[in-house]
């Protein structure tokens, strides 16, 4: 079933849809591991999990075993990540035609990130360019098989972001302009990537909504668990810090039950403000963990109209 169906039926119950994203281990016994925190949170009903695709493919066959596996024997519905990084037109209709036998309806369609050793995005010989070409690609080929989720950046894409930590009014609204041909092109739903500043957000889905844009925009929540982790991800997504979350960090920094508990504080409250603005819809970014992703069910209080937590 395609998720922006089953996104849609959650709502229309007077319900929260929540989501989790997941990513290869590098072990075998990390893959284990996985599934046992996968188990614990499917428990909870969320309503689709996704699985991400490694860097330059580096993680492909792994990613399309965890996805089946996800789909069928965890039994939960299931997006792949799937990027144009080194995969040629050839490697990707073999992922699609892979996640398409296995009953994989959902793909969430990236440029992704350069390959390791490189700074730069570089299209392959027989690859696409950006995801709009692979949106285009999965519809002309596939028709209407596949639910096709794109990507949203809140504070514009991490490569128009200027050394300030801001984009241009230019670089954001052609970065709008963008995901707009996305959606049109064939896309469902959108999937942001992470912020910590949900005033940012809020504009950001207003700023869809002007230009037209009007399937689901789903916010990507990340709880910060570890504080030199919070920075490099942030700092790799050029991701705005806002002061308060720095100055409630800092003393408590090299603390990490302390961090991990602020972490669900801080991210519970950015919930319970999205949800507070008509947003129904929730993916959080579990780090294959799920002590944080727990504690937010547990406290904010959409979630409670759900038996399991009643």
């Amino acid at each position: 079933m395609k998720v922006v169906d089953k996104i849609k039926s959650v709502t229309e119950q007077g319900q929260t849809a929540f989501s989790f994203e997941f990513f290869p281990p590098k072990t075998e016994d990390g893959v284990e591991n996985l599934f046992e925190r996968m188990d614990r949170l499917v428990s909870y009903g969320p309503s689709f999990c996704d699985i991400t695709w490694g860097a330059g493919g580096s993680t492909a066959d792994l990613t399309l075993e965890i996805a089946s596996r996800m789909q069928n024997a965890i039994c939960v519905e299931t997006m792949m990540h799937l990027t144009c990084t080194n995969m040629p037109v050839e490697k990707i209709d073999h992922a699609l035609e892979t996640i398409r036998s296995n009953g994989i309806q959902n793909v969430l369609a990236l440029r992704g990130d350069p390959p390791h050793g490189q700074d730069k995005f570089v299209q392959v010989e027989g690859g696409f360019a950006c995801a709009l070409d692979l949106v285009n690609h999965i519809r002309s080929k596939y028709g209407d098989y596949f639910g096709i989720t794109v990507a949203g950046y809140p504070e514009a894409h991490p490569d128009v972001i200027e050394a300030d930590g801001l984009a241009t009014p230019e670089s954001y609204q052609s970065d709008l302009a963008y995901l707009k041909k996305k959606v049109d092109a064939g896309a469902d739903l959108i999937v942001t990537q992470l912020f910590y500043d949900t005033d940012i957000f809020l504009k950001f889905v207003n700023d869809c909504r002007q230009i037209g844009i009007n399937c689901p925009v789903v916010p990507g929540i990340m709880p910060i668990s570890n504080y030199k982790g919070f920075l490099r991800m942030a700092g790799f997504c050029k991701t705005k810090i806002p002061a308060e979350l720095t100055a409630a960090l800092e003393p408590i920094k090299d603390n990490e039950e302390a961090v991990k508990a602020y972490g669900i504080h801080f991210a519970t409250e950015m919930c319970k403000k999205i949800l507070a603005h008509g947003i129904t819809t929730l993916h959080i970014y579990t780090l294959n963990v799920d002590k944080s992703a727990i504690g937010i069910l547990m406290v904010v209080p959409h979630f409670l109209k759900y038996d399991f937590l009643i």
